[in-house]
């Protein structure tokens, strides 16, 4: 008895040491294991559970953890639960973790284990739960993994394992959830999984799957999900797919090389709820018996399918049955880049629980259907790129949980409806962009107070930009007059595009108070003045684009216009600055500057005045040339030499006495001045210069 207890005391202090094991290699920035301490037992300590005084339960999940596993983890020899789900555990998983005999639930889920898992974990006979997925492990899918007689669940998703899937996992018999996705796997799914008669989910979406879908997939009646999603699975369905699936929820197929027909045997598996056959290569109409199905979700966007005026469109006046059944009904309806034309119907409006349409990039002509007003659960309305045309029903306005609405690229004429301007709800983006619109966008417009993105681009609207605007992202159309200050308010706005206008005065400062603004586009309006200061202590502003505008002054020289790519400014003859990248004239100094305006005002008078006497003057000796010339006709002009006598040099010098000192009268830097009696008995001065010898 005595050795039995000193065993038993022995036992648990290994389990105590063991824990402190663990404790010792994690750092615990959080606290988590602050009451791991001699003060209380361990079985005390929070996260541990103990039966009999031994631990039987490891619960540290969300700790906040971050080191490895020690081997010491082995050694609670009685541990049942070991759940250290999403923390910052690294490392190879230790071969210790084999010993525990008595392990049903192990969660090693959303940290950074590495490394392959050690083949020393197939002797946890025991366990059942395997959440292993969100690491980074690598190499293959153990085959010992299909000898654990009694697993359940296996969750190895969203790693880095290779290979195939290994034929032995069809021996797991008890398998009801195996999840492979995103991955590495190839090959294909083996023959033998039809032996998984209780797998309820499948899923190896994202890996490199190839070849046709096996048989054996279309075989598995007890499946509730089968996710396909994104791999390269090629070929037809099977004309029968959905005969053998009478408790499938959820069928994900698409983002494959699947092409052909959709399957109207889909219809027969009669529990479906979310049919996904999205970017794939499917043909032809879709089946009218899938109107059959109470859907929730119909997802066939980016494949080849058809409907028209004459027909295709049979399955969605079945789709509406659910709706009126009070059945929760279809919900998303996304057939998004197809080849559907002709007019949209109006029994679209009678899907009363739908949340998300999406029709856009098909030829759908005609008028949006007035009755899409009636969904009144709408969410997401897409319904751009197509040649919708005519106005916009006024009945959207009753869409008043709508968050998205798109109705861009298509030839809709007339005004916006003011009801579109009444759906507070809007916030993720209303863009009438690239359609025919016109009229004097109202000041309704500022009610969108929660609207990310507002697009109205390249549409024939006119008038000033209303100082109401809630929020603006593209305005490029005709609008004139000065941009609002009151956008200061637009905190949250992320994009504003004011291109291609008539827009006129300043930028205004107030622009540098909208904190989240990351683009700013206001080229090729006919903005002047200087570059708003405070626009280079806008952190969140990376694009700027004030290309041809007539604006000058000095650029900035913070934030964004240290950018060569994000900021443009083209176009703009009068700007200057000194940073090389811009390549533009440096400005003066500003004290160079101010001394020249005030040069300016003191030279302008001056040269104003002198100007006016020279013209005064200029007028006055015209005056005079004119008279002197009607007083006197034949005056001979002091200039014409014709009109003096022509004296020699000898003459000259026989004057002066032989330019005789006495005769000196003075001397300068060009020569000497001397007087004389020239024998015409005129007695004069002759002046000689450079060109004249000069008697020195």
């Amino acid at each position: 008895m005595v050795l039995l207890m000193f065993l038993q005391l022995a036992a648990a202090n290994t389990d105590g040491d063991a824990l402190l094991a663990f404790k010792a290699a994690v750092s615990d920035p959080a606290g988590a294991l602050a009451s791991w301490n001699a003060t209380v037992h361990f079985c005390q300590w929070r996260g541990v559970n103990c039966t009999a005084g031994r631990v039987t339960s490891l619960d540290v999940s969300a700790s906040r953890l971050v080191g490895t596993l020690p081997q010491a983890v082995g050694n609670l020899t009685h541990l049942e639960t070991l759940n250290l789900t999403n923390n910052g555990i690294l490392g190879s998983v230790p071969a210790s973790l084999g010993r525990l005999q008595r392990l049903s639930y192990l969660s090693l889920c959303d940290n950074a284990f590495t490394g392959e898992l050690p083949d020393a974990l197939r002797n946890s006979t025991s366990v059942a739960v395997a959440y292993l997925n969100s690491n980074r492990f690598t190499g293959g899918v153990p085959d010992w993994l299909g000898a654990l007689p009694n697993l359940v669940y296996l969750r190895l998703s969203t790693n880095s394992l290779s290979g195939v899937i290994p034929p032995s996992l069809a021996n797991g018999t008890k398998l009801q959830w195996l999840d492979l996705d995103q991955n590495l796997l190839e090959g294909t799914v083996p023959d033998g999984f039809s032996r998984l008669t209780n797998l309820r989910l499948f899923s190896v979406y994202q890996n490199r799957l190839a070849g046709e879908i096996p048989p054996v997939i279309f075989n598995m009646s007890s499946l509730r999900g089968l996710a396909a999603t994104n791999n390269a699975f090629r070929g037809e369905l099977p004309a029968d797919a959905g005969a053998r699936w009478p408790n499938l929820q959820s069928l994900y197929l698409g983002g494959n090389r699947l092409t052909g027909p959709i399957p109207a045997s889909l219809a027969m598996a009669s529990n479906l709820q979310v049919l996904s056959l999205a970017n794939d290569s499917f043909t032809g109409r879709v089946p009218a018996e899938i109107g059959k199905l109470c859907l929730q979700a119909l997802q066939l966007s980016n494949n080849e399918l058809t409907a028209s005026d004459a027909g295709g469109w049979e399955f969605l006046d079945g789709l509406t049955n659910c709706s009126s059944l009070n059945i929760v009904g279809l919900q998303t309806l996304d057939l998004n880049s197809n080849l559907l034309s002709g007019v949209m119907p109006e029994g679209i409006g009678k899907l009363i629980n739908l949340q998300e349409l999406r029709l856009q990039q098909n030829k759908l002509t005609g008028p949006v259907p007035s009755s899409i007003g009636n969904l009144k659960q709408l969410l997401s309305l897409d319904l751009s790129d197509n040649l919708l045309n005519g106005s916009i029903p006024p009945s959207l306005g009753n869409l008043q949980q709508l968050t998205l609405l798109n109705l861009s690229g298509n030839e809709l004429t007339g005004h916006v409806p003011k009801e579109l301007f009444s759906l507070s709800s809007l916030s993720s983006a209303m863009d009438l962009s690239d359609n025919r619109l016109g009229g004097i966008l109202p000041g309704d417009v500022g009610k969108l107070v929660k609207l990310a993105l507002l697009s109205l681009s390249r549409n024939r609207f006119s008038g000033e930009v209303p100082s109401e605007l809630g929020s603006c992202q593209s305005l490029d159309n005709s609008f004139t007059g000065p941009i609002p200050s009151s956008l200061r308010t637009l905190k949250g706005l992320r994009r504003l595009n004011l291109t291609s206008n008539r827009l006129s005065g300043s930028i205004p400062p107030e622009l540098s108070q909208m904190s989240g603004l990351q683009e700013l586009y206001l080229s090729r309006n006919d903005l002047s003045g200087g570059i708003a200061a405070g626009l280079e202590d806008m952190s969140s502003l990376t694009e700027l684009d004030l290309s041809y505008n007539h604006l000058d002054g000095p650029i900035p020289v913070r934030g964004v216009f240290t950018s060569t790519t994000g900021f443009q400014m083209a176009g703009n003859g009068a700007l200057c600055g000194d940073a090389p990248q811009l390549r533009l004239p440096p400005c003066p100094p500003a004290n160079s500057t101010r001394r020249g305006h005030m040069l300016l005002k003191i030279a302008l008078p001056i040269i104003g005045g002198s100007t006016l006497c020279f013209a005064v003057l200029c007028a006055l000796l015209q005056w005079r040339k004119r008279k002197s010339t009607a007083a006197d006709t034949t005056a001979r002009s002091v200039l014409n030499g014709n009109n003096y006598p022509r004296v020699s040099y000898a003459e000259l010098a026989r004057a002066t006495d032989n330019f005789a000192d006495d005769n000196l009268v003075g001397a300068g830097k060009y020569g000497s001045v001397y007087q004389g009696t020239l024998s015409l008995k005129t007695k004069g001065s002759v002046g000689v210069f450079e060109c004249v010898p000069v008697k020195t």
